[in-house]
């Protein structure tokens, strides 16, 4: 992530602190050279603090394609949400897909995430008719078919975007999902 935003920035900068999940004991010297010497390994979560103001720092070769197609995605989870108020399901999967790809969306996780209890969430998403069961596969078909309409991204990926350990495991989800193979769904797209 650093390493990309020096790219699309066009600048060298080291984070003020990284924190990642990941526990290493050794090579830590490697890191530091990218990095910095304010690396945490073993945290709570994968984090990086950017230099203040880095925010502001213009694209040194701005994508309008990626942008409308960043807008389009935006604007599409946007519709049907109340802006003054964030329902928790929505706080749920938005801490839920930032779990997938490391394996760690699970129900004690998410609410550890967010503060509470798992019993505490689940009792709060039946308060909006949801559940952590019903939530985590809605939101992994919704993410696969936005995924699959992006014809570059190689279905390997989207299958460890999404939490899953192979791409058969991804296909099996994606037939019972849509009635098609991954292939099949972006062909008919």
């Amino acid at each position: 992530m650093v390493r990309l935003s020096c790219l699309l920035t066009g600048r060298r900068f080291v984070p003020e602190r990284v924190s990642m999940m990941h526990v290493r004991s050794t090579g830590i010297s490697k890191f530091a050279r990218v990095l910095g010497n304010n690396v945490e390994f073993g945290g709570d979560a994968d984090e990086i603090d950017f230099p203040t103001g880095s925010a502001e720092w213009a694209l040194a070769d701005p994508d309008p394609y990626l942008n409308k197609i960043l807008l389009k995605v935006c604007e599409e989870s946007l519709k049907g949400h109340d802006s003054d108020h964030s329902t928790l399901r929505t706080v749920v999967e938005n801490t839920i897909s930032t779990l997938l790809p490391h394996g760690q969306a699970h129900a004690d996780v998410v609410a550890k995430k967010l503060g509470m209890s798992e019993r505490t969430l689940a009792r709060r998403l039946a308060e909006e008719g949801a559940t952590f069961n019903d939530t985590l596969p809605e939101l992994k078909a919704s993410l696969a078919t936005r995924y699959l309409e992006e014809d570059n991204m190689p279905i390997s990926k989207i299958a460890w975007l999404l939490g899953f350990e192979e791409a058969s495991s991804f296909s099996h989800a994606c037939r019972r999902w849509t009635g098609k193979s991954p292939r099949e769904f972006r062909c008919s797209s």
